[in-house]
Order: structure tokens, then sequence, then C-alpha cells
């Protein structure tokens, strides 16, 4: 199952496009790539992203990274649960589906809503 999501802003994809992987300013402080399950999109956007107008959400292949994706428990004052996460490299050849989405509650592809609900 493909439920591993990884949001972008424009430019952060543009560099990613540019260099061959996906290498954002928050995975480099904290040493690993950040990614959120379907269940876990709209609260990340809310806390991270509320301020941009437009942003890059990934599908990611698991096929390629599931050995590599290791879903750890964050118990911050925002977030609990297990997250996935992954301590290597993201290339742009991991992307399964790329959507541009824009503000207006950053509404999610139907498809995404649907995995989020099969989960409840």
């Amino acid at each position: 199952m493909n439920d591993i999501y990884k949001v972008l802003t424009e430019n952060e994809w543009n560099e990613a496009c540019l260099k061959g992987y996906i290498d954002t300013p928050l995975d480099q402080e904290d040493g690993f790539i950040h990614f959120s399950s379907a269940r876990q999109l709209a609260l990340t956007l809310q806390l991270y992203f509320k301020n941009e107008e437009n942003l890059v959400l990934l599908q990611i292949d698991t096929s390629k990274l599931n050995e590599e994706i290791i879903f750890e428990e964050v118990n911050s004052k925002n977030r609990k649960g297990k997250f996935p996460h992954l301590y290597g490299k993201l290339s742009v050849n991991d992307v399964l589906d790329r959507w541009n989405i824009g503000r207006g509650a950053f509404k999610l592809p139907n498809d995404i809503l649907a995995t989020a609900e099969k989960n409840i």
C-alpha cells in the first residue's frame, strides 16, 4: 500500500528536480525524511504549511523504500502516534504520483481522502 506522502513547497520540489533527490531544511535538521500517511496529511498541512499558498504533494512508491521506512512514535505537544521516517535519500524517482495543491483549506485529492476514511 502506498499510503506515504511528502509535502514540499514549490521551491523545494524545483530544487529536488534539479538535484535528483528531495532534501528540505527540516529533514536536514532532524536527520531523516519526514512523511505523513493519508490520515496525518491534514494536520501536517495545518501545522507546517499554513502560510504557503501552493504546495506539491508527493505519493511515495513504498515498494522502492519499504525496507527503509521506519514508523516511529512521535510525542510532541502537537502530534502523537507513529509517523513514517526515512533515514537516507529520497530520490525523485521514488515518487509514484504528484499533485499541485493550493490554498483553499488545501483540498486533498479525493483518492487520498478516501484512503484516510478507510483507516478510521
